[in-house]
């Protein structure tokens, strides 16, 4: 499961410098004590072993939205929610997973790719009865 957390957190870290929006190039939003990691990537991706750990399944039409939440700088549990809309404006309600791993905490959401396209994801994340939201928009391909 080490492996498990540590491709988790590289994918969450740099993936998104693949295609992340020049605007927000760390892929991360600040709110006080809480930092709020973020990456959507192709679940082709994944290693086998790890989607198979992960319950993930590993498809080029299907995308992974993984969140990372930091409270003090050390991972925190949190509520996340959100959506995923496509051009058309098509959205899509999000459902996450908590995904603990030596002592990491990763909430990932998969969602369908059908076509190069770019979708903008809305992210609600709670820490301490406190929610905070954030969005944003990434070209997304399906994967080979």
């Amino acid at each position: 499961m080490r492996r498990l957390a540590a491709l988790l957190l590289s994918l969450c870290l740099t993936v998104p410098a693949l295609a992340a929006d020049a605007a927000k190039p760390e892929r991360k939003e600040v709110f006080g004590d809480v930092t709020v990691h973020y990456s959507a990537f192709t679940s082709s991706m994944l290693q086998p072993d790890v989607a198979a750990a992960t319950g993930l399944t590993r498809s080029k039409n299907q995308g992974v939205l993984n969140i990372a939440v930091l409270k003090a700088n050390k991972p925190s549990m949190a509520v996340v929610s959100g959506s995923v809309k496509d051009l058309t404006g098509r959205e899509n309600p999000l459902s996450f997973k908590q995904i603990t791993d030596q002592g990491a905490i990763y909430y990932i959401a998969q969602y369908k790719i059908e076509q190069p396209e770019t979708f903008t994801f809305k992210v609600n994340v709670e820490t301490g009865g406190t929610t905070n939201s954030f969005s944003f928009n990434q070209e997304v391909f399906p994967g080979e």
